[in-house]
């Protein structure tokens, strides 16, 4: 590995100043084809609570934005905004709805202005009930154009799959679950007075919200789990069929993790490295594969201490990393890495 991986470093917040008597969550960003970034979060009084919506901001040049409103269902909770590209240019915005975890609905609009304006709503699956489509992570596009939506059920046991689509979007498939044998010993921690998250989130085991990359031919899954670590699965038909999943030795607090594959092959993953389910969130680090995810190495603390440094978002373009998370709930961090390749 280089002595320096990155030849440039930025950081900064997306709003202005951080918000008082609303939380900020789950955030997504997007590297759009003229050079700007679209970024995407849900806000409101409290997770899942009928006012919150979901928010968005532009960096153009050197700076956000003043932020957007998105999606607004009038007393219906919005959660988990995901944002991806067509190649048509187009951009979907994947989220849901729902007051109940387990039975949320998943919707779309669809920018052709680069998120200056969108569709109306739409059900990305008919008659869906607990979540089709990328559940939080980005959508992995194939070599092959098949693009890939990291999806998960809460409904019971928590699992993951991968939601298909060889249309761009307009169709889809699910592919097969995802799960893990639950350790005995690994304990719940019940005690989540310290984590602003829904406490229907608490009653669940198992794998949620993966994250992909693709390598010679193979497909590779990244799974937040409830056992202490990060879970890994492989598919070897495109996302169709998954071999079992088993722990990859890189703690995990059962919060959101995110992968990104660099132009030189190096991957890069952004997570609370912190052993305890329900563990705290904080610090937030970036790690580093040289050799497919087999072997991990930290290489920055993006944030640590008092309160709460999770749900990241990281991509990749050209030579730069763009990673994005929240912030105390209070606001959403972004950092730019140009890396030295």
């Amino acid at each position: 590995m280089k002595a320096t991986l990155f030849y440039d470093i930025e950081k900064e917040v997306i709003l202005s100043s951080p918000l008082k008597g609303e939380i900020c969550h789950a955030s997504t960003i997007l590297a759009l084809d003229n050079g700007e970034l679209l970024c995407a979060w849900f806000q409101g009084s409290t997770e899942g609570a009928p006012d919150v919506k979901i928010w968005g901001a532009r960096r153009s040049g050197t700076r956000w934005e003043a932020s957007m409103l998105l999606a607004d269902h009038q007393g219906i909770p919005c959660w988990n905004p995901v944002l991806f590209m067509r190649r048509d240019g187009s951009v979907i915005l994947f989220y849901k709805i729902g007051e109940e975890i387990a039975s949320w609905q998943t919707l779309y609009k669809i920018s052709t202005d680069r998120g200056h304006s969108w569709s109306p709503s739409k059900e990305l699956v008919a008659n869906d009930r607990g979540g089709r489509g990328a559940v939080r992570n980005k959508v992995l596009r194939l070599e092959n154009g098949r693009i890939l939506a990291p999806a998960s059920l809460e409904n019971g046991p928590w699992r993951s799959f991968a939601d298909i689509s060889d249309d761009e979007g307009r169709t889809w498939t699910k592919s097969e679950e995802v799960t893990i044998q639950l350790s005995e010993k690994q304990k719940v921690n019940e005690d989540f007075k310290s984590i602003p998250v829904s406490v229907q989130s608490f009653k669940g085991r198992g794998v949620i919200q993966p994250t992909f990359w693709e390598s010679e031919g193979l497909v590779h899954m990244l799974m937040r789990s409830t056992e202490g670590q990060i879970y890994h699965s492989i598919s070897e038909n495109q996302g169709e069929n998954w071999s079992t999943a088993l722990p990859m030795g890189v703690p995990n607090n059962n919060s959101g993790i995110d992968v990104a594959k660099a132009t030189d092959g190096r991957l890069y993953l952004v997570c609370n490295p912190v052993g305890e389910s329900w563990g705290k969130r904080s610090p937030i680090c970036l790690l580093c594969s040289e050799d497919d995810g087999s072997t991990w190495r930290q290489v920055l603390v993006l944030d640590e201490g008092e309160g709460e440094f999770s749900y990241p978002a990281i991509i990749c373009k050209d030579r730069n990393l763009y990673i994005t998370y929240t912030w105390k709930r209070q606001n959403v961090a972004f950092w730019k890495l140009e890396l030295n390749i």
